[in-house]
């Protein structure tokens, strides 16, 4: 079950494709993506169901949203250069975690931590807040968390900590 509700969200994010960036389609397929992204693991646990299978496919969810979200966004939005720049310092970062993670234990590593958690709910909920909270505000916080979250897990990753 918890992998069918993953499939979903990759369904819904596929779907975002072909909608208008802030519509109310697009809204109603984002949030539901989310929602999906916030249970499957819930009902992982709850039905004694948590694999290996399920965490990666849960990761290749989570990078078609996040991949899918910067397609449709990012033209959209009043990105100044160095948020642009952080952004891609973040992508390395978190690049370097998987090539430290494939040299040091000879496979895909992922580490769901709860700062990687309040990054993806930090980035779930900036569209939805676009109309009242100015990116010059929101983006400096987004990505001061997700900075810090990259940096932690690639510390666990190369310290043996999580999976």
């Amino acid at each position: 079950m918890a992998n069918i509700i993953t499939s979903i969200r990759i369904v819904c994010s596929i779907a975002l494709i072909f909608c208008p960036a802030l519509s109310p389609v697009f809204y109603a397929f984002y949030v539901s993506a989310g929602l999906t992204d916030m249970i499957d693991g819930a009902v992982a646990r709850k039905t004694n169901t948590v694999s290996e299978f399920g965490a990666k496919l849960d990761t290749a969810a989570d990078f078609v949203f996040t991949a899918v979200c910067l397609i449709k966004l990012v033209p959209i939005l009043d990105l100044e250069l160095w948020v642009y720049i952080w952004i891609a310092v973040i992508a390395l970062i978190k690049v370097i975690n998987i090539v430290s993670g494939l040299v040091i234990r000879k496979k895909f590593v992922t580490v769901h931590t709860v700062m990687n958690k309040a990054t993806g709910a930090l980035l779930f909920v900036l569209p939805m807040t676009l109309g009242f909270v100015d990116l010059k505000v929101s983006a400096p916080v987004v990505c001061a968390v997700a900075t810090f979250a990259a940096v932690q897990e690639g510390h666990y990753i190369r310290n043996g900590i999580g999976k």
